[in-house]
C-alpha cells in the first residue's frame, strides 16, 4: 500500500481504542490486498501503522473511560478533531471509515457528509444500549453500517439504515483453532490443585488498571489463602509498561504465586482455568477461547450514577449481551469488591461440573458470532463505496 503518493484513491480511517486499532489494521490489510494503490491515513495506533496507515493522530491521546472522565480530556480531543478536519478538507478522501468511538466519530461523520465525503461505519457504537436517539444521526450521516454482533442488524434495519452483519473480526484473528478442552484438572470434581491458573485482566488503559487491579489483587490474596496452590497471571496490555505494573503487584508477591505476562491476550487465556476480567472486548476474547470468567466493572461513582439513568441493557458483559441471558457472573461497582470477587471465583473453581457447563455455554456464544471473514467482508463494502457500486442490501450479508 502506498503511504505517501496521493494520486490514487484516498481513505481516511478513525479508530480511537486499542481494539479499534486491531480491527482497523485487519480491515486495511484486506483492502490493500484488493487495491494495492490505496492511500490510507487517519487516527489509530501501532497496529494500523504497521498495516500501512499514515497516522495523523495517535489514538492513545483520545482514549478515555467513563462519562465524567471525558471532560478532563476535552481540550486534547477538540484540538485533534480540528487537525483531522483540516486534513480531511486538504485531502478530500474518497471514503471516511469510522470504527466505534461514537461521540468523536459521529461528529466526524457529520463533517464529512457536509463536504460530500462518503462514510462507512465499521463496528457499531453500542447505541442499542444507551442514547438510542443517535441512530437518527447515523441514518443521516452514514452511507453503510457493518456490524459485528448478530442482533445489531435487526436494530438498524428497524431504522432503515443500510447495514450488513459481517461477523466478529476477532474470529479472523483466532479462527477456530483456539477452542480447546479445559487444560487444568478438567475431569476432576474436587477443589483446584496446583495446575489451576486464574488470569487477572484489569484493562488496557492506565485509568482502568488503577481502578481495577488493586481490587483484583486483594481478591487474589483471599483466594490464595482459601485455595492453596492457585497460580495467577496478570495480563500486561499493549502499551502498558510492565515495570509500572510491577509496582502494583510487588506488595503481594510474598502471598500470591503470580507472574506478569505481556504479548497477545491469547497467550494468557490458553493457560487459564478462569479469568477475572474488566468489562470490555477482552471478555469476548475469553468467550471465544471458552475460558470461564467473572466480569467486573468499576468507574467513577458519578459516571456510574449517570450511566444507570442512561443505559438500557440487562447485562454489561458482551458474552451475556449476545446470549441474551446471564451466562457468566457480573460484578458491578460496589459488588466488584475483593470479598465478592474471591467468593464468586472460589465457588466456580470448587465446582468443576459447573465450570464445564459454563464452558459449554460459552461455546454457544461463540457460535452466535458467525464465521471468520469479517475483515474481508467489510473491505468489500468499503471498496464498493469508494467505486460507487451498490454496497449491500440493508441487513444483508456479503
Amino acid at each position: 500500500m502506498k503511504t505517501q503518493d496521493l494520486t490514487g484513491k484516498q481513505v481516511m480511517i478513525i479508530a480511537g481504542e486499542t481494539s479499534g486499532d486491531h480491527h482497523g489494521a485487519r480491515l486495511v490489510a484486506e483492502m490493500a490486498k484488493k487495491e494495492p494503490d490505496l492511500h490510507v491515513c487517519g487516527i489509530g495506533g501501532p497496529q494500523m501503522q504497521a498495516a500501512g496507515v499514515e497516522i495523523l493522530v495517535d489514538a492513545g491521546q483520545l482514549s478515555v473511560v467513563g462519562i465524567t472522565e471525558v471532560f478532563s480530556a476535552l481540550p486534547v480531543v477538540l484540538r485533534e478533531a480540528g487537525r483531522v478536519k483540516r486534513e480531511m478538507l486538504r485531502r478530500m478522501p474518497d471514503l471516511l471509515i469510522l470504527i466505534d468511538f461514537p461521540d468523536f466519530n459521529l461528529h466526524m461523520a457529520g463533517f464529512a457528509k457536509k463536504h460530500g465525503i462518503k462514510v462507512f461505519y465499521y463496528i457499531s457504537p453500542q447505541i442499542w444500549a444507551w442514547r438510542r436517539s443517535r441512530v437518527k444521526k447515523i441514518k443521516r450521516r452514514v452511507d453503510h453500517m457493518a456490524v459485528i454482533l448478530p442482533f445489531e442488524a435487526d436494530f438498524y434495519r428497524t431504522w432503515q439504515v443500510p447495514v450488513t452483519f459481517v461477523g466478529h473480526p476477532l474470529l479472523d484473528h483466532y479462527g477456530q483453532k483456539h477452542w480447546q478442552e479445559p487444560a487444568n484438572n478438567s475431569g476432576q470434581e474436587s477443589a483446584p490443585e496446583a495446575a489451576t491458573v486464574v488470569g487477572l485482566l484489569a484493562g488496557s488503559r492506565k485509568s482502568e488498571i488503577r481502578r481495577n487491579l488493586p481490587v483484583m489483587l486483594a481478591a487474589a490474596g483471599r483466594l490464595a489463602e482459601d485455595l492453596p496452590g492457585v497460580e495467577f497471571i496478570v495480563s500486561v496490555a499493549p502499551g502498558i509498561d510492565p515495570l509500572w505494573l510491577e509496582d502494583w503487584i510487588q506488595p503481594w508477591r510474598d502471598r500470591i504465586d503470580m507472574k506478569l505476562q505481556s504479548g497477545e491476550i491469547a497467550g494468557v487465556l490458553e493457560q487459564c482455568t478462569l479469568v477475572v476480567a474488566a468489562s470490555g472486548t477482552v471478555t469476548l476474547e475469553a468467550a471465544i477461547f471458552g475460558v470461564p470468567m467473572v466480569i467486573m466493572y468499576r468507574i467513577s461513582n458519578l459516571s456510574y450514577m449517570l450511566g444507570k439513568m442512561l443505559v438500557k441493557v440487562d447485562h454489561i458483559g458482551l458474552a451475556n449481551i449476545i446470549a441474551g441471558q446471564r451466562v457468566v457472573p457480573e460484578l458491578i461497582q460496589q459488588d466488584a469488591n475483593p470479598g465478592t470477587i474471591a467468593r464468586t471465583v472460589r465457588d466456580l473453581l470448587s465446582d468443576r461440573s459447573a465450570l464445564l457447563a459454563l464452558r459449554r455455554r460459552l461455546k454457544t456464544v461463540r457460535a452466535m458470532l458467525g464465521e471468520p471473514g469479517a475483515s474481508e467482508k467489510a473491505a468489500n463494502i468499503a471498496l464498493s463505496l469508494i467505486y460507487r457500486k451498490t454496497a449491500a442490501t440493508p441487513a444483508g450479508r456479503v
